[in-house]
């Protein structure tokens, strides 16, 4: 599996999870910028994304929901911060209702994505999360938030290896 690590720092209201990939930082940012690929990774793998909108521009918006196994959804949305293609991107992160409205109840999150390149021509692809409390951050990791991005971020090796990204 890619993920080489995973750390929390509850004083920080952080997690970072960090991957490394063979594959040059164009190939992975690809996996971020083309939505069809997105979906094909974020996510556990069974709860697939079907991404609706996708703006990579700061103050763009991107929607999204996962579909579980039961066919029950789970909308997100992304509002975007800050992108410099192919090393960073930015952006809150957050649960909507059956409508796409952001959800009150539920915290919303910063996301942080660099891409590094690796001397040996790979990336290292380190995503954090800043929760707005500790409350917030114990509300998603006890959802399973941790588990999940890394089954989704274990996926990235199958598309990086079947050429999906080009």
């Amino acid at each position: 599996m890619s993920v080489t690590g995973v750390e929390k720092d509850p004083a920080r209201r952080t997690m970072t999870v960090t991957a490394e990939y063979p594959s040059p930082v164009e190939r992975v940012w690809r996996l971020w910028s083309d939505p069809r690929l997105l979906e094909r990774w974020w996510g556990p793998p069974t709860y697939p994304a079907t991404f609706e909108e996708h703006d990579l521009v700061p103050g763009g918006s991107v929607t999204y929901y996962m579909t579980g196994p039961g066919g029950d959804r789970h909308r997100g949305w992304w509002r975007i911060t800050s992108v410099e293609p192919p090393h960073r991107l930015e952006f809150e992160d957050g649960f909507a209702d059956g409508d796409g409205v952001p959800a009150a109840n539920m915290p919303v999150s910063f996301a942080s994505v660099a891409l590094t390149a690796l001397p040996d021509g790979g990336t290292r692809m380190t995503i954090t999360f800043t929760f707005p409390s500790a409350e917030g951050m114990e509300k998603m990791l006890g959802m399973g938030m941790e588990e999940g991005l890394v089954g989704a971020i274990g996926q990235i090796d199958a598309l990086l290896a079947e050429g999906a990204t080009g």
